[in-house]
């Protein structure tokens, strides 16, 4: 669109010389201003975009620096606001209200706490988590509810389709509710300070794909952080690797998976099947682990240390460890949160096996209003369960069965999370397994020496491999000052081969965006 305006520009510039239409000319520079105001504005500000790397980054440091410490916290939350302004719009208000009403509540219960009776800590703890899951049901789950209460036979007059999924709630909500209930705890006080409560529900890093960050985590560091020179570098190196991990790994992956589930399932291979399902698998883990590389980058260049998200969990040899490697902030905030306060394992088998089903009940639905979702989480924790029960022994000499076990295992729950609808995914699942032929292979004709070799170095990089190469190095290399030198020369070479790949692509989406 925006090349034709230029066209029509030229060809308009041509025919002012002998008429001089001067409105006309105004005319088009308003229609492109237009365009490229859509184009700025009009989308999520991604970590992986020209605009955020070259324009908004060196910008927020630049002044962020020269700041007076006193005025770094309320410059943040202003950036923080804009920043998810920038594709939101008029929905950076909910955000504002959801910051307003927490910081009430979290004042309500740190008041009652010292002057009240013991009854109405708990009271205002309940409306503040009811108030936090409302809001999150109304935008997120409201035409799932009607939906499905339309299916047994409740005719509910009401039409919510211009409902908007705001960017980011589901994980911003999580936030506001971990801090409201360490404060119940007395694991932490009430935040006087509306703007440093703000800043910790909205600070850009985090904002919009998590890792979910606790308020007890982090609130020294809102009040007081020192950026050192040595965690500033390690900032950078850790942005760029999370941003190759999703330009060039994730994007490539996602290329050859969406080619192949936009295909007919019955006409794919039983063989480009599986391949798609495995550039999945590599999309999802490179994406998120991705934005939550950058994510942990960007704290530490600001002074914050936010925890790991991701640790390795194709290598996981039970379903449990591959959730204590697969977004642990999330895995950890269930566990913390509402497994253990629903008994946990403390109250019989019995209870214990409901919880561990109803937990993973909830996480499936808390990545979207989806049934295809909920079946993934109850997929996940039916696993969990059978582990529990009659857990899966072998000799340590056959490990890699226990590894090759739960790399199917969750293969096949991605089908599910993957596919557009559940009769998509069952009839995927059937096709991978079926080892039939098929009409369709005409995703191979992207294939390429180039593709082969990143999908090739992805599957190497879901291994702790690199870690191994990066301690033998730093052996050969005894001296830091070429060890530094060498590293810091790599990352920089890296950061140049992928800001060509953004250049040069126009496939740059974020999974985890949508919950």
């Amino acid at each position: 669109m925006f090349d034709a305006k230029v066209n029509y520009l030229f060809f308009y510039l041509i025919v002012l010389e002998k008429n001089n239409y001067y409105l006309l000319l105004f005319s088009e520079i308003n229609y492109i201003y237009q365009d490229l105001a859509f184009l700025l504005f009009n989308q999520i500000m991604l970590f992986s975009s020209t605009t955020f790397l070259f324009i908004f980054l060196p910008a927020l440091f630049v002044v962020y620096f020269l700041l007076n410490k006193r005025y770094r916290n309320t410059f943040l939350l202003l950036v923080s606001l804009l920043f998810y302004a920038w594709g939101e719009h008029f929905l950076v208000l909910l955000m504002m209200c959801s910051i307003s009403l927490n910081y009430i509540f979290g004042l309500l219960i740190g008041y009652s706490q010292k002057n009240l009776n013991a009854a109405f800590p708990k009271i205002f703890l309940f409306f503040g988590i009811t108030t936090n899951l409302s809001i999150l049901i109304f935008y997120k789950y409201s035409n799932f509810l009607i939906e499905n209460l339309s299916y047994l036979g409740l005719k509910l007059n009401t039409n919510l389709n211009s409902v908007v999924l705001p960017v980011g709630i589901s994980f911003y909500t999580f936030q506001s509710i971990s801090y409201l209930i360490d404060l119940y705890r007395k694991e932490v006080e009430s935040q006087k300070n509306l703007i440093h409560l703000g800043l910790y529900i909205s600070l850009f890093p985090q904002l919009i794909a998590g890792p979910i960050v606790r308020y007890s985590d982090i609130f020294k560091e809102i009040k007081n952080r020192l950026v050192t020179k040595s965690m500033f570098q390690s900032g950078i190196t850790r942005f760029i690797r999370g941003l190759a991990k999703k330009v060039v790994f994730a994007n490539t992956a996602g290329f050859f998976a969406d080619k192949i589930f936009s295909i007919t399932v019955e006409d794919l291979p039983s063989s480009i099947a599986w391949f798609g399902i495995i550039c999945y698998s590599l999309q999802i883990y490179f994406d998120f682990s991705g934005y939550s590389d950058m994510a942990i980058g960007l704290g530490r260049m600001l002074g914050f240390n936010f925890k790991e998200n991701f640790n390795y969990p194709y290598i996981s040899k039970s379903i449990r460890e591959f959730w204590r490697r697969w977004h642990i902030s999330l895995s950890t905030w269930f566990r913390d949160y509402l497994y253990f306060p629903l008994g946990g394992n403390r109250k019989g088998k019995l209870r214990t096996y409901f919880n561990l089903i109803f937990v993973f009940f909830v996480t499936g639905l808390w990545h979207g209003a989806s049934w295809n979702f909920i079946i993934w989480g109850l997929f996940h924790g039916v696993f969990l369960l059978f582990e529990r029960i009659s857990p899966f022994i072998l000799p340590s000499k056959f490990d890699f069965l226990r590894r090759i076990y739960v790399l199917l295992v969750v293969m096949i729950g991605w089908v599910f999370f993957r596919a557009e609808d559940l009769n998509y995914a069952l009839v995927y699942i059937e096709k991978m397994f079926s080892f039939s032929s098929g009409i369709d292979y005409s995703p191979l004709a992207y294939l390429n020496y180039y593709n082969y070799l990143i999908i090739a170095l992805a599957i190497f990089f879901t291994t702790p491999y690199r870690k191994t190469l990066e301690n033998k190095m730093h052996e050969l290399l005894k001296v830091p000052i070429f060890y530094d030198g060498l590293k810091y020369s790599f990352h920089l070479a890296i950061f140049i081969f992928t800001a060509m790949e953004l250049a040069q692509s126009t496939y740059n989406p974020f999974i985890y965006f949508r919950f």
